[in-house]
């Protein structure tokens, strides 16, 4: 996609650090807009001026607005949207909803987040919960048909799904995946910390039923705060998390609870108010911005880093699937990848590690650009990497 010159011109004087450093850690952090510091920053006055309690029903009005950009983010409604820590907290929370009982079965992907695995191994471990794992396809990512094999199992509970691995590029089938648990009947959970601000989402055609979010990746908010989403279909059958607070019910009598309307329910009394703001001006900023316009730039530039890295002797680029983002990994034979990333980042340019996704655990780099950033900041990055990889 061809996006004006001044438009990008604008996405980066609205991001001062594009002036010193070449960021391309995007599936990290990303660089926020000078808007989310400053929301952010003038609440924390204002709770110096007048006091926490005071400053966060000042703010009641902004508070609610949070609310209604991040569900036109995904195609939902306020009232399915829970404001919590981050995706891991938002993934463990949904999961926290199933009492699952010895022999109970949730189906899986060998590419899932690595924390979310260790919460089914716990709960295998904790709880007898079985664990099964859908078969890649071919070319990459998850096929729906093994997913319907193993989930058409007669006890099978939940079906959980990272949109997009962490070590890799990779964009797994969610929409289909969906497709599969709606026919079975069976509850959705997908994780979309990567796919949040990069890749456009409706809930509705992903069909999910629960939705985690983490603001300080390409949704380019800060870090720390994230969000739930929640279906109402899963509301209007009175699910909760185990951990269910005085902010998401209330006592009735001396032996009962009311839960809260909505999926705030799985919300935590206790609020970071200023990054709830940060990351309401993150969803509007993006929302401005495009996510169709901005998520397809980003994805081109991830594209040009695999392209250009390929071309290069001693250079291994592993991503690999019929969908590609704008994540790159790739290893150099003969370097240590984390000395290549410090090396990088004294150069001005910020990488990250992460593994290979082959299941071998090789340390690779993670090249994640966004759209405010060049072609030629990545060339000049490609060529730094050229340049290491021959010393």
């Amino acid at each position: 996609m061809t996006v004006p010159a001044g438009l990008v011109e604008r996405w980066r004087w609205d991001t001062p650090a594009c002036a010193s450093r070449i960021h391309l850690n995007n599936a990290g952090a990303a660089l926020p807009p000078q808007s989310v510091v400053d929301v952010m920053a003038g609440h924390l006055l204002r709770e110096a001026e007048i006091g926490g309690y005071e400053a966060a029903e000042e703010a009641e009005g902004r508070l609610a607005e949070v609310y209604e950009h991040l569900a036109r983010l995904i195609g939902a409604s306020s009232r399915e949207i829970a404001v919590v820590e981050n995706a891991t907290v938002a993934f463990s929370l949904a999961l926290s909803a199933f009492d699952f009982q010895p022999g109970d079965v949730l189906v899986t992907t060998r590419n899932d987040y690595t924390s979310n695995w260790i919460m089914y191994l716990a709960l295998r471990d904790r709880r007898g919960l079985e664990v099964l794992t859908a078969e890649d396809l071919p070319e990459g990512g998850a096929d729906p048909e093994s997913v319907r094999e193993l989930a058409a199992h007669p006890r099978c509970r939940l079906v959980a799904v990272s949109w997009v691995p962490t070590n890799s590029g990779l964009v797994q089938p969610v929409p289909e995946i969906g497709e599969v648990c709606r026919e079975l009947s069976v509850p959705y959970l997908v994780d979309a910390c990567q796919a949040i601000g990069q890749i456009p989402i409706d809930v509705a055609r992903v069909g999910c039923d629960f939705l985690a979010v983490t603001a300080r990746k390409f949704l380019r908010g800060p870090r720390g705060i994230g969000f739930l989403y929640v279906s109402e279909k899963k509301l209007a059958e009175g699910i909760y998390p185990l951990g269910v607070d005085m902010r998401g019910a209330h006592r009735v009598g001396t032996d009962g609870f009311k839960l809260a309307d909505g999926a705030r329910r799985f919300e935590n009394w206790e609020f970071p108010y200023a990054l709830v703001l940060g990351m309401g001006e993150a969803a509007r900023y993006a929302l401005d911005a495009g996510i169709e316009r901005t998520g397809e730039r980003a994805r081109e530039l991830g594209a040009s880093v695999r392209e250009k890295l390929s071309t290069i002797p001693g250079i291994q680029v592993w991503d690999r699937g019929p969908r590609l983002c704008a994540i790159a990994t790739a290893s150099v034979a003969g370097k240590d990848a984390t000395d290549l990333m410090h090396r990088l980042r004294k150069a001005g340019i910020n990488v990250s590690v992460s593994s290979s996704e082959d299941g071998s655990q090789t340390p690779v780099l993670r090249i994640s650009p966004h759209y405010y950033n060049t072609s030629e900041e990545i060339d000049a990055a490609v060529a730094a990497i050229e340049e290491l990889s021959r010393g």
